[in-house]
C-alpha cells in the first residue's frame, strides 16, 4: 500500500476533500485538490480550509515518507502552520511539499535522544502553475515513551 493510499484510507479529511496523491517520495510529496462546488469560497475558488488541508496534508505526506523508518520510536507531528493567500485561486490547485532540513540530520538528532523540529514548505498552484498560496509547516519526532 502506498502512502498515499494509506493516508486516504486512514484520514477521513483526505476522503472528504477527495484529495489525490499525485506524488509522494521522502524527497517531494504533490497533491491535488479537484475543483468541487461545495467547497468553493464566495469568489469561486477553493475555500481557505480546503486549501490549508491540501498543504497541511502534503507536509504530512513527505513526512511519512522521509521518516517513515522512524515510526517504530517517534511519532510524527505538526508543531505550527503558517499560511500566505498570494493569488487567487481557482479551479483545481495542486500542493507541493519539501523538506526544509535533510532527513539525515532530522534522525541523527533523533539519535541523540533530541526531540528535532524541522520545516516543510508547501506551494499551492493553480493549473496554469501560478503560486496562489505558500506554507511552512515546522513538524517534530517525538520519542516514544
Amino acid at each position: 500500500m502506498s502512502i498515499g493510499e494509506l493516508l486516504a484510507a486512514t484520514v477521513p479529511m483526505v476522503r472528504t476533500l477527495n484529495l489525490e496523491y499525485l506524488e509522494t517520495s521522502p524527497e517531494r510529496a504533490v497533491l491535488a485538490l479537484p475543483d468541487q462546488s461545495e467547497y468553493r469560497n464566495h469568489v469561486g475558488g477553493p475555500h481557505a480550509g480546503a486549501m490549508f488541508t491540501l498543504g497541511e496534508s502534503a507536509s504530512g505526506a513527505i513526512v511519512l515518507a522521509a521518516f517513515g523508518d522512524q515510526l517504530s520510536r517517534a511519532v510524527p507531528l505538526p508543531v505550527n502552520a503558517e499560511i500566505a493567500f498570494k493569488k487567487i485561486a481557482l479551479g483545481p490547485v495542486k500542493a507541493t511539499a519539501t523538506l526544509g532540513r535533510p532527513a539525515a540530520d532530522v534522525v541523527a538528532e533523533l539519535d541523540a535522544g533530541q526531540r528535532p523540529e524541522f520545516p516543510v514548505t508547501v506551494a499551492i498552484q493553480r493549473e496554469d502553475g501560478a503560486v496562489t498560496g505558500e506554507m511552512t509547516v515546522t513538524w517534530t519526532l517525538r520519542p516514544n515513551g
